[in-house]
């Protein structure tokens, strides 16, 4: 099948989307984390969390098809700031098409310091995660948050959405702020982001 470009009609690629999500998470459910892509009003509320003019990249994990994406370009972010971490290699043969300014890199997002160390040499100016976060371990959550803080600017938002009434990591941290935006009733299903800042 082949994979749809941005300039497609939204709604043919919208259920392309979908398919290709669903496929995904029945394959691999817990990797997936979510049966279609987040709501239009989820990823930019994700992305209103985001300076446009912070300096340096800005880290996406698991981006899927690309909604939180498209978010971040139409908050100003350019698309060669975009460093997109996506783990199902069709996802990023998606990635390529409709983002071909971007770096599309296809590895394990919680191993973040051992895939881009290299690559982030100066500080990133946000990462917004689309991780199945609230399904791992506190250890796994802990590592993947403290991994992305190295990769930061001073005061730069790691932000991360869940389905879940409680936060993604339950527990307070020292030296880290957080911050809620309210519940987004009208995603499917109901959704809340998370935003962790180290100070």
């Amino acid at each position: 099948m082949s994979l749809p470009s941005r300039s497609s009609a939204a709604q043919p690629e919208h259920i392309d989307d979908d398919v290709q999500f669903i496929r995904s998470w029945f394959e691999k459910p817990l990797s997936t984390g979510a049966v279609k892509p987040s709501g239009r009003l989820l990823a930019r509320t994700m992305a209103s969390f985001v300076n446009p003019q912070a300096e340096g990249p800005v880290i996406e994990l698991g981006p899927g098809t690309g909604p939180i994406t498209e978010a971040l370009v139409e908050q100003g972010i350019e698309e060669k700031r975009l460093v997109l971490v996506e783990f199902n290699p069709v996802f990023c043969r998606l990635l390529q098409m409709r983002y071909p300014a971007a770096t599309v890199i296809q590895g394990d997002a919680y191993r973040l310091r051992r895939l881009l160390g290299d690559l982030i040499v100066r500080g990133a100016a946000a990462v917004v995660s689309g991780l199945p976060l609230v399904t791992k371990p506190l250890r796994t959550k802990l590592r993947l948050l403290y991994e992305a803080f190295s990769l930061l600017a001073p005061g730069a938002p790691f932000v991360q959405f869940t389905y879940a009434v409680v936060p993604p990591i339950s527990r307070p941290l020292v030296g880290v702020r957080v911050e809620a935006s309210e519940r987004i009733w009208l995603n499917l299903p109901p959704a809340r982001v998370w935003v962790y800042r180290k100070y």
